[in-house]
């Protein structure tokens, strides 16, 4: 595991998949990211992404998605 500090507006880049992890802020223990990547690459929540794979349909609504 890569264990990175950055601050808020600060952005964590990965190039093989074009994502990029933006900070977008901090409040006390919690932490606003943004993420962006091209359209055919889906990004999930861990939660959500145990359900598609644990689940009897790996279908999703678009609201479970980020």
């Amino acid at each position: 595991m890569l264990v990175l500090s950055r601050k808020v507006g600060e952005v964590i880049v990965v190039p093989q998949c074009e994502l990029t992890v933006t900070v977008i802020a901090v409040d006390g223990n919690k932490i606003r990211l943004g993420f962006s990547a091209p359209a055919e690459i889906d990004v999930y929540r861990e939660e959500v992404w145990h359900k598609i794979c644990d689940g009897p349909s790996r279908a999703t609504s678009a609201e479970d998605r980020l």
